[in-house]
């Protein structure tokens, strides 16, 4: 196959259940880029947090992090591509938020996206307060007199999917996306971004920039808001580990545990 890029997602997918990232995998990493094949990690996480589990020499090319608001050329560590909420559309979304008693955190610009003001208004959000134990020392308390333009906004909302849906319909303009919390694995997130950034549009600018075809595309993913990306690349699959929904339009391989990123590149690119 004419295959040029390969796009994993990182938590759940290329990465263990432990955050760490399996040497078999690694050096299946190194064996496609050898190949002369681009790679791409496209996550959820800031670059602050992608650090935790990818070295400074690991074997990639790009990393689309934040849900696709930053593009890094991993090799030189230079941000070709960063997209922000502007101040309008944060003093919006903040409003709705509060006036519903969500709890959210207002993620800085890129690359200070690890840094964050946030609301908690429910006690009993542990995923909430395992985050902000996490980013110890990078949080400050919501000050809405003193909002500025913003990365993305991650409302952590529990395991209500109607709640999520009656919500997303009060947020105009912005894209909302749907994920499950890499901390416990179960909790319902919201990610709200500018209205074009997305997984898949990181991946698409890519692709521009290096005169690589849609057609000529591998993803593989776990979660839901992997689900733009897997549609936008030609070859798409999911871990074992994904949820059934994902797993009945897309083939499955092995689970994130079980070299399931090496399992697709051999059934893919080496049969």
């Amino acid at each position: 196959m004419n295959i040029k890029m390969v796009v994993t997602d990182l938590d759940g997918t290329l990465a263990r259940s432990d955050s760490s990232v399996c040497p078999i995998d690694i050096e299946t990493l190194k064996r496609i880029g050898d190949s002369g094949l681009c790679r791409v990690i496209a996550t959820g996480r800031n670059y602050f947090s992608a650090c935790k589990v990818l070295s400074e020499d690991f074997p990639i090319d790009y990393l689309v992090f934040s849900c696709g608001a930053g593009i890094m050329n991993w090799k030189t560590k230079e941000i070709i591509q960063a997209q922000h909420l502007s101040k309008e559309q944060v003093e919006k979304i903040a409003a709705v938020l509060l006036d519903h008693q969500v709890d959210f955190s207002i993620q800085d610009k890129i690359p200070d996206n690890h840094h964050f003001s946030y609301s908690l208004r429910n006690k009993d959000n542990e995923d909430f307060k395992r985050r902000l134990d996490i980013y110890n020392g990078y949080t400050r308390l919501l000050n809405v007199s003193k909002l500025e333009e913003a990365s993305q906004i991650i409302a952590i909302l529990g395991k209500d999917t109607d709640w999520f849906d009656e919500l997303s319909r009060k947020l105009d303009g912005v894209k909302v996306i749907r994920a499950t919390s890499p901390l416990d694995g179960k909790t319902l997130w919201m990610e709200i971004l500018p209205p074009h950034v997305s997984k898949s549009y990181g991946v698409d600018y890519l692709c521009h920039l290096l005169k690589i075809g849609r057609n000529q595309t591998v993803a593989i993913g776990n979660d839901y808001n992997d689900m733009d990306l897997l549609t936008y690349c030609k070859h798409s699959f999911v871990v074992a580990n994904a949820p059934e929904e994902l797993k009945k339009k897309y083939p499955a391989v092995a689970s994130n545990d079980e070299n399931g990123f090496t399992h697709m590149v051999n059934k893919l690119l080496h049969r």
